[in-house]
């Protein structure tokens, strides 16, 4: 019998029998686009576990990061807090009650699996458990010289370790190096964790590394997609028309400049290839999750930190506000949850308050993040009527619920709009056309800026 537990920092948690308190898979890609898999419009991959898994999920067709970059997103998931609530720099504000901590208190075995991106240590965030572990641990550790598939010089992406506190003492046990296999020991460490049965519920959150550069596909994927016809995206272009705040950031160097549509061919070529053994390695996981009894009684999130240009609108990196990358995948499949799709507007950090509400965990004070596990229930069809976005000093957003977008470049003192009904590639800015819904877009971005607290405002 699992055991229960009925106090948690302050507060009482609503005490549940133990066959209602299920186990939360979380599975987070790392910079897959939100039309990444087959069953969410990729014409190329082949994708049948992600595709099985969205076909008996509540797929989220409007879920979004709020900046996109990996280290902020996942902070953001971790919190439940926007990314100025914590320290806007990927770290967290004091007192702050993390996502797998909130889980453990509740009486659950907490496990991290895969990619560390964020500061500190699974240890003190909550985690009761880590396997397959991938971290930087410094310079010092990087392999000198590596380069990707295609001869691209790895930067930055190949530490397997942590380093002790005292800059001595290494843990290369924990550790998985940057391999195309990468993924599959993930999943080997999940399998191994989910399978061993026990007392007490669980919350195993598995951060893979695909499909982020540099791309290491397996020789599987790499023979299937060799011959196969790579189109260029519709919404490419050889050069973004403007500096968008990151334009000689290193994900915009992956990619020589102009554009050309063979790069651009190429890089998704390897870059569909890497979703590929993504989800031979959920499939691995899912597959072991059936063998262990525990399905039925498991909620399943599958999502990623953000999406990724890949050569639309000229740019290959994610630091920019176009729903390619704005947008996520998101599927929620679980006891309760009805399979479909919904359009309902919903950001990343408030998947930890909606699995709380799931679970019957008191969400934590700490949280600013809003449950949507009343789209969950279909209880409801909304949640935001618009979202906001953000990238460094350069960049801010607002969509609406009803398919607008003003995107405000501050360094340029430029803005764009966009009618994502008519225009879902954002290829006609119409903001220089005076259009009628450009003010009230504008300020109610601005507006927004100073409800959050927006550092670029200073003294406003």
């Amino acid at each position: 019998m699992r055991g229960l537990v009925a106090l948690s920092f302050l507060f009482l948690i609503p005490v549940l029998p133990a066959a209602d308190r299920p186990n939360l898979l979380v599975l987070v890609a790392d910079d897959l686009r939100p039309d990444g898999i087959a069953a969410l419009g990729n014409p190329v991959v082949r994708t049948p576990n992600l595709d099985a898994l969205a076909a008996r999920s509540l797929v989220f067709t409007r879920a979004f990061c709020s900046y996109p970059i990996c280290v902020v997103s996942r902070s953001e998931m971790l919190s439940g807090r926007h990314h100025w609530e914590n320290n806007g720099k990927g770290g967290f504000a004091e007192k702050t009650i993390f996502w797998p901590e909130a889980f453990r208190e509740a009486g659950y075995e907490t496990w991290h699996i895969g990619k560390w991106h964020v500061s500190g240590r699974p240890s003190e965030r909550g985690y009761t458990e880590v396997a397959g572990l991938f971290a930087g641990g410094g310079g010092k550790f990087w392999k000198e010289g590596q380069t990707d598939r295609r001869g691209v010089p790895v930067t930055g992406y190949t530490g397997w370790i942590f380093q002790s506190d005292d800059g001595k003492t290494q843990f290369p046990e924990l550790g998985v190096g940057l391999t195309p296999g990468i993924d599959e020991r993930f999943a080997d460490a999940a399998v191994s964790l989910i399978g061993r049965g026990g007392e007490k519920p669980w919350f195993c959150h598995v951060n893979f590394t695909a499909p982020h550069d540099p791309l290491f596909p397996t020789e599987t994927s790499t023979a299937r997609l060799r011959d196969v016809a790579i189109e260029t995206p519709p919404d490419f272009l050889p050069e973004h028309p403007f500096d968008h705040g990151n334009f000689d950031g290193r994900d915009e160097q992956l990619l020589p400049r102009p554009r050309t549509e063979a790069s651009v061919r190429e890089l998704r070529r390897d870059y569909c290839a890497v979703i590929e053994d993504l989800d031979h390695a959920v499939g691995k996981i899912l597959a072991g999750l059936e063998a262990s009894g525990e399905a039925a009684n498991t909620v399943v999130i599958f999502t990623s930190d953000h999406g990724l240009a890949v050569g639309s609108h000229g740019l290959s990196g994610k630091q920019n506000q176009y729903d390619h990358t704005l947008r996520v995948p998101l599927s929620i499949a679980g006891p309760g949850i009805p399979p479909g799709r919904t359009a309902a507007m919903v950001y990343l950090r408030e998947l930890f308050p909606t699995s709380c509400d799931l679970a019957g965990i008191a969400i934590p004070e700490s949280v600013t993040g809003r449950s949507f596990a009343e789209v969950l229930k279909g209880e409801s069809e909304g949640h935001h009527d618009a979202v906001f976005g953000s990238f460094t000093d350069t960049q801010r957003s607002i969509e609406t619920d009803d398919g607008w977008k003003v995107v405000f470049y501050p360094k340029l003192d430029r803005w764009q709009l966009f009618d994502l009904k008519s225009d879902p590639l954002e290829l006609r800015d119409l903001a220089s056309a005076n259009h009628p819904r450009f003010a009230a877009l504008r300020d109610r971005l601005e507006a927004w800026q100073m409800e959050a607290g927006d550092p670029i405002l200073g003294g406003k």
